[in-house]
């Protein structure tokens, strides 16, 4: 398949040659690529009628469920552009993000609509709202069902796919407000080809069981469009249930699992007879946060399939680097350039380090973005001539395999000294008695930082302080010492189950009276 195809122009094609496999598989329905080809045609014509025109941006807030495939790929079709929403963020983030898009629609399910009630009347320059599902009374909302049953004339927009922007992807605002990602329909189309060659996936076999959100890039790409593009099965899950995903691996046949660390460290905890339901499972795959090298060597043992960690910025697509099925797989390593991307190592100036030197993570190929929107300042800074800098500190090794160390901005300086939190991370779930860790650093006025490390015991170990303490002081060296351990029940996570540092961070400004409750200040 062309990568100079748009995502509409490729389904397409994808669904003439599957017409009748299942795309989606779900416990009460499964739709086949014929079935989302007419489907995804209503909703493209539907948008046309409501005067959505090419080039606009449409919302789409919906859990994981078939309707999320219809309503992308219409957004698609009528040559619109997608801003996929959080589920988990607020509603003033949320009105911030559709005001800087300037949506001219939205697409929302029903178990959303209280939320949309708390924005939609303060946006301008609506033309659509519909609801999958049954909306509240006294709404004015339209029906997503409506639109799936009225045939119309679909559109058929000039699309460049080098130039056009098939989705905007707001980050999750590290830093300041969230900025969208612009990803044209190459970088997409490019992208699945890449995740398809380099994951070995098998069209009209693999079945994906996909329970990260579909509105975040890993789970998007990797989840959604590449089984539409490639003749492979999608099982969405909507919520994060162990229990569940089991009975919905084992009920769908599914071959491979996505998930990021987090998840796979409570699948670690399921009871023998749930291990059991995964026994389809050829796979796993583990993005969005460094996967510790203990969780990866105990779950495989434990469950008996591999898991392949990779990487990439919302920015690439996302996937850019990932170990390769056949092996060899370096534990800690997120792998090798998945095909037609480049990555490379440099320094603070913008010139390529040798293997072994840490530096940042630089990346180049038909996946990197076209510039955030609205932001040409911003996207200036990001791009070293044809390198998009990542923003991650890593190395390369001999072997052309690329380790990630941390983000740039959570390296902790002691004394002058550069300590990489992960480093410190690897060692603490190496304890038998912590469940979860994360590391950050402190203001310190000899010290200039200091280590504090965050931990999550396991129930009913024991642990305290002291201990983790005195296991830090015989693997790491002084300066990489914890010098405040808090133990924690649980840390913070996004959506995607990605621990937060930045709360971690903003708790310990809170706590040394730094912040007393600003803007982005925990409740």
């Amino acid at each position: 398949m062309s990568r100079n195809r748009s995502i509409a122009q490729a389904f397409r094609e994808a669904a003439a040659r599957f017409s009748d496999q299942v795309l989606v598989w779900q416990p009460e329905a499964q739709a086949s690529f014929a079935d989302i080809d007419s489907a995804s045609d209503r909703v493209a014509a539907a948008l046309q009628r409501q005067g959505v025109r090419p080039g606009e941006r449409v919302a789409l807030y919906c859990i994981n469920d078939l309707c999320f495939v219809q309503a992308y790929l219409g957004i698609q079709k009528a040559g619109a552009v997608v801003v996929p929403l959080n589920l988990l963020i607020g509603i003033d983030e949320i009105r911030y993000i559709l005001d800087d898009a300037g949506v001219s629609g939205i697409i929302h399910h029903a178990a959303l609509a209280e939320k949309v009630a708390g924005f939609r009347d303060a946006l301008e320059g609506l033309k659509c709202v519909a609801c999958i599902g049954e909306s509240p009374a006294g709404t004015a909302d339209l029906r997503f069902d409506d639109w799936l049953a009225v045939e119309g004339e679909v559109p058929e927009p000039d699309i460049d796919p080098l130039n056009d922007v098939a989705a905007i992807l707001y980050t999750s605002g590290t830093t300041g407000r969230p900025k969208g990602a612009m990803l044209t329909h190459r970088n997409l189309v490019s992208n699945t080809a890449s995740v398809l060659r380099a994951l070995e996936l098998r069209p009209q076999k693999d079945r994906l069981l996909v329970v990260l959100p579909l509105f975040h890039s890993f789970a998007s790409t990797v989840g959604m469009l590449t089984p539409c593009l490639h003749g492979l099965t999608l099982i969405p899950v909507p919520r994060f249930d162990p229990a569940l995903v089991s009975e919905r691996i084992a009920d769908g046949h599914a071959t491979v699992f996505l998930g990021v660390p987090s998840m796979y460290n409570l699948v670690l905890r399921l009871p023998q007879e749930q291990v059991e339901k995964w026994r389809s499972v050829r796979l796993g795959v583990a993005g969005g946060a460094a996967m510790p090298v203990e969780l990866l060597q105990r779950f495989e043992a434990h469950f008996g399939f591999p898991i392949l960690e990779g990487d990439g910025p919302t920015e690439c697509g996302p996937v850019t680097c990932v170990n390769p099925p056949q092996g060899p797989r370096k534990p800690g390593s997120v792998g090798l350039p998945v095909p037609d991307v480049e990555m490379v190592i440099m320094d603070a100036q913008g010139q390529p380090l040798p293997d072994g030197e840490i530096g940042e993570i630089c990346v180049s190929g038909p996946n990197v973005m076209k510039g955030y929107w609205n932001l040409p300042g911003a996207t200036a800074e990001t791009f070293h001539r044809k390198w998009l800098r990542t923003g991650d500190l890593g190395y390369r090794d001999e072997d052309g395999y690329f380790f990630m160390v941390d983000r740039i901005k959570d390296m902790i300086i002691v004394n002058g000294m550069n300590v990489y939190p992960r480093m410190i991370e690897e060692v603490l779930y190496q304890h038998p008695d912590i469940l979860e860790a994360a590391v950050v650093g402190e203001p310190h006025p000899s010290h200039g930082e200091i280590v504090v490390a965050h931990v999550v015991p396991r129930e009913g170990s024991g642990l305290d302080v002291a201990g983790v303490k005195a296991w830090c002081r015989e693997r790491l060296g002084r300066h990489q010492l914890p010098r405040k351990v808090i133990l924690r029940e649980r840390l913070p996570k996004n959506a995607t189950g990605k621990i937060l540092k930045r709360e971690l961070r903003r708790e310990g400004e809170i706590e040394r009276g730094v912040d007393e409750g600003g803007p982005g200040a925990l409740p």
